[in-house]
């Protein structure tokens, strides 16, 4: 019983990982309809300045904040820079262009910060609560990661519902002809997508990061499992984000923990592959309607 506790806590906080980097996913999907797959080495380049500014002597959150100020201005110089010259051309053009940008942003992580690990704080314990003379797998920094993802999905959610910012930038991604026409600045809303999408992205990497070593490639493999778990929650609904991530974690840690670990990889292939066939827009995928 303690160990199916302990692999449900494991999973919970790992699969909250995965929401946060499938929420960047799902901004950016939602405000410019663009798989950003440059989304994880934009992150990393972020931690790295905040353990930049974390080694300089200021606190950790000075450097969390940092980071995600960083973020959010690298997001919208990428857009304003690289991106918006592929605009409105073929899907394609924008998926190469975020592959590319991929490698780019790693060789320079690598020749700016170097390819060695480094340890990066948590500014909470990263040791298991205790409960009486038991502990459980736990931690307080996982409480911190549950609580940010969870606010960051309920603003996100009132941003699009709620708001006359979300609705143009909604606007702006799925019919930007007619969005010009109503008086809307698609160029802005497009740039402040991406820079939103990055500021998420800079939030998931902080999360992943915090307790545990960093290096240039340490979010790589959150591409996979972030991108997994918004396809498995739809890439267009926040919410299907979370449960998305959530279901991810919990059926990988139960696969780590009583299949062994070098399974993981392929139970998170079998699930895209379930998911794509059964459900193809995702568990929270909405009918559309088109009115002739």
């Amino acid at each position: 019983m303690q160990q199916l506790l302990n692999t449900a806590l494991g999973g919970l906080t790992l699969g909250m990982v995965y929401a946060a980097f499938a929420l960047a996913l799902v901004l950016i999907w939602r405000s410019t309809r663009i798989v950003n797959f440059a989304q994880a080495p934009m992150a990393m380049l972020t931690t790295f300045v905040a353990l930049t500014v974390i080694d300089a002597g200021y606190s950790y959150w000075v450097g969390f904040v940092v980071a995600l100020l960083a973020g959010l201005l690298l997001g919208a110089v990428i857009e304003r820079v690289v991106v918006r010259r592929v605009e409105g051309g073929s899907e394609i053009n924008a998926v190469i262009l975020t592959l590319g940008l991929f490698i780019v942003l790693h060789a320079l992580a690598s020749v700016v910060f170097g390819n060695r690990y480094r340890s990066f704080p948590a500014p909470f314990g990263i040791r298991g609560i205790e409960v009486g003379e038991t502990t459980i797998g736990l931690t307080g920094f996982g409480i911190f990661t549950v609580v940010a993802v969870l606010v960051v999905m309920g603003l996100l959610v009132a941003l699009f519902r709620f708001t006359d910012v979300g609705l143009r930038m909604r606007a702006s991604a799925f019919n930007p002809e007619v969005a010009r026409l109503l008086g809307v600045r698609v160029g802005r809303m497009l740039t402040l997508g991406w820079a939103l999408a990055a500021l998420v992205g800079s939030l998931a990497a902080l999360l992943i990061a915090g307790g545990s070593l960093v290096h240039p490639g340490y979010m790589d493999s959150i591409v996979v499992y972030g991108f997994v778990a918004a396809v498995l929650g739809g890439l267009d609904s926040p919410l299907g984000a979370v449960v998305g991530g959530l279901l991810l974690g919990l059926s990988l840690s139960f696969v780590s923990g009583y299949l062994g670990s070098e399974l993981v990889a392929l139970a998170a292939l079998a699930i895209l592959m379930v998911v794509l066939l059964l459900r193809p827009g995702g568990l929270f995928a909405q009918a559309q309607e088109r009115r002739v």
